[in-house]
């Protein structure tokens, strides 16, 4: 007998099920399924979010000196021109209360880079290891906008480790709930609410 459900799918097909509902309830914290679904995303889910927990306080805090594009009021980058062939900056002079170079023949338009010290999360080889054995279990998911343009990836495996493994740290286990609803009026099918607890 299989340790589990093949819920009438192709291996892929059901590894991409299972991915995307894992993803779901993960970001959403709650799902509506059917039981049998319910009961393999439990396992998964269980299993991210206790790798999660364990994991949660592996780091180190590193400062780093960083380069760091400089932005204007718009929020585009700042361009200056620069010689060709040595590099150096290009004067200008103001002419009609604008700035204008005096000679921009063999320039070219680099960008302005300051440099700035960042702290940053480093992880710790056990850490990296649950980071990557979530990444390669769950999708990317977009934040979404009115805008395309807008729209924003949000770090699936920052969260787990942020928001959602704090919340458990002192629990052992159990951070899912399955509540029936009823069954679907199609097939009937036991729908259930799988959700974090």
């Amino acid at each position: 007998m299989a340790g589990y459900r093949k819920l009438s799918r192709t291996a892929d097909q059901r590894k991409a099920l299972l991915r995307s509902q894992v993803t779901s309830l993960l970001y959403y914290g709650k799902i509506k399924t059917t039981e049998a679904k319910a009961k393999e995303i439990r396992k998964i889910a269980e299993g991210l979010i206790a790798m999660a927990v364990r994991e949660k306080d592996n780091f180190e805090e590193v400062t780093v000196k960083a380069k760091v594009a400089r932005k204007d009021k718009d929020g585009k980058r700042v361009k200056e021109l620069v010689d060709a062939e040595n590099g150096n900056a290009i004067v200008y002079e103001e002419v009609d209360g604008k700035k204008v170079a005096k000679n921009v023949q063999g320039k070219r338009k680099v960008t302005v880079y300051d440099e700035v010290e960042k702290t940053i999360k480093k992880d710790n080889p056990s850490r990296l290891h649950a980071r990557r054995q979530m990444l390669k279990y769950l999708y990317p998911v977009t934040e979404a906008s009115d805008k395309k343009k807008d729209a924003k990836e949000v770090d699936m495996v920052a969260k787990l480790f942020d928001e959602i493994a704090p919340k458990y740290a002192d629990r052992q286990g159990g951070y899912t709930r399955i509540i029936k609803i009823g069954q679907r009026k199609g097939d009937a099918a036991m729908e259930v609410l799988i959700e974090l607890v």
